[in-house]
């Protein structure tokens, strides 16, 4: 599989129903119609366009808090909807569960990128830093907020399955900085992890690798249930038991070291890892060295994920920074500029760097 068009930043085509709700908003704001919004039918025919893609850019237009959807009746314009030229609601609230500070370097460089473009556009950003408590004081105080402040919209960063679900049911439009999880339909950016781990599992049975272990944290976060199943699709179970083996943990060197010492206690231990976050990485090899594993002699590993202090000396995915940022900060420009962004994924597909940590086996 070849992964460099994903270091290209491609045009994304907008959807007719995206395209449609621009054009709706435009009616609106030039002042067309007043109060209400013609039939369905009538809008079918204004723009040219079927009845599910009305519909659709309809519901776009209503999440954006811009009308009011009324079953059996005609729907209402809002006043004060969220809308590009609204003067006095330009702040940009990022939504996280700790302070910025603790983010990688590169989300943190596309972030200060981001408020920088929203700046010279004339929009305010702010931090809300909620703790990883439980998701209803969580949601409490992100209301509170809300309540208090004129936001546009916001960026919502490693925040769980409720939030995520509150968010798509609100009214204040939002972009997830992450993956969203399945049943959750807001815009997002992340790394293609599924993708990601599926390329991965198979580049190690492309190297004669049947008995292969992915480790990753136990957080439930999109993106790590979205690589889990990546990963079961490039390895999948055979006769015998082998295949993928799905290797959940807590976090700390000492939960990763139990683990490990598990996986190598079995009659048929792995013969590759695949290990997510780059913090992990580093407790699992020092742990196969005090066993005296050597890789790639013994044992083959690859890092789902980038970090620069080993980008020369084991295998892993990366992408360039300015990819990231470039795409984050376009995304928040067309939010502030339409009002809404529809509710798909941005996906970016590293490229795999190989560094000589993955050797080929008899299998």
């Amino acid at each position: 599989m070849s992964s460099q068009p994903g270091l290209l930043d491609l045009p994304r085509r907008l959807s007719l129903s995206a395209q449609t709700a621009a054009a709706i908003r435009k009616a609106v704001e030039e002042r067309v119609w007043e109060e209400y919004l013609p039939s369905e039918r009538r809008l079918c025919e204004l723009f040219q366009v079927s009845r599910p893609t009305v519909r659709s850019a309809l519901q776009q237009l209503a999440k954006a808090g811009l009308i009011e959807i009324r079953q059996g009746r005609r729907n209402r314009l809002l006043a004060g909807g969220a809308g590009p030229a609204a003067a006095g609601n330009r702040l940009v609230v990022l939504v996280a569960r700790q302070p910025l500070a603790h983010m990688t370097l590169g989300a943190y460089r596309g972030i200060s990128e981001m408020r920088a473009h929203l700046a010279e556009h004339g929009f305010g950003t702010e931090v809300l830093v909620c703790a990883a408590r439980s998701a209803a004081a969580q949601r409490r105080k992100i209301e509170a907020f809300l309540r208090q402040n004129r936001v546009f919209c916001c960026v919502l960063l490693s925040l769980g399955r409720e939030l995520q679900e509150w968010f798509a049911a609100g009214p204040t439009p939002a972009l997830v900085l992450g993956s969203c999880h399945p049943e959750v339909r807001l815009p997002s950016l992340d790394v293609d992890y599924r993708s990601v781990c599926r390329h991965a599992a198979g580049v190690l049975r492309g190297k004669g690798h049947r008995r292969i272990a992915f480790l990753v944290p136990d957080t439930n976060a999109a993106g790590d249930l979205a690589s889990e199943a990546g990963f079961r699709e490039g390895a999948p179970a055979e006769a015998g038991g082998q295949g993928a083996l799905v290797v959940r943990h807590n976090g700390t060197a000492a939960g990763l070291a139990a683990k490990l010492d598990a996986l190598f206690a079995q009659a048929r231990p792995p013969t590759a890892l695949l290990v997510a976050k780059p913090a992990h990485l580093f407790s699992v090899v020092v742990h196969l060295l005090r066993r005296g594993i050597r890789v790639p002699d013994t044992l083959s590993l690859v890092a789902r994920d980038h970090d620069r202090l080993f980008e020369n000396e084991i295998s892993h995915y990366r992408f360039e920074s300015e990819t990231f940022a470039h795409r984050l900060s376009r995304l928040m420009l067309q939010m502030v500029n339409q009002g809404f962004l529809p509710p798909e994924p941005s996906l970016i597909f590293p490229r795999y760097v190989a560094a000589g940590t993955v050797r080929a086996v008899a299998g």
